[in-house]
């Protein structure tokens, strides 16, 4: 058990997850896409950047990723409050 948390596959699960569920909302749901991708994609910057950590990456592509999940977060952000 430990091996598997310790591991990047266990990220690939939620991811895989994720994209179940952004489609979903899109084809299920009738969500627009750009309002899903909105909602998603923070929480898909960060666990990119969890799996670069755990895939023993270079180190700049965790700083990569957590600058993503701050560019989606604050566009996010911004257009619930223009609504």
């Amino acid at each position: 058990m430990q091996a598997l948390f310790a591991s990047p596959h266990l990220i690939d699960l939620v991811l895989l997850f994720t994209a179940v569920e952004a489609i979903v909302l899109v084809a299920v749901v009738k969500r627009p896409i750009r309002i899903v991708a909105m909602l998603l994609l923070p929480g898909v910057c960060l666990m990119l950047g969890i799996r670069t950590v755990l895939a023993g990456a270079a180190w700049p592509w965790l700083p990569v990723a957590l600058a993503g999940a701050l560019v989606t977060h604050l566009a996010d952000v911004r257009a619930r409050l223009n609504r």
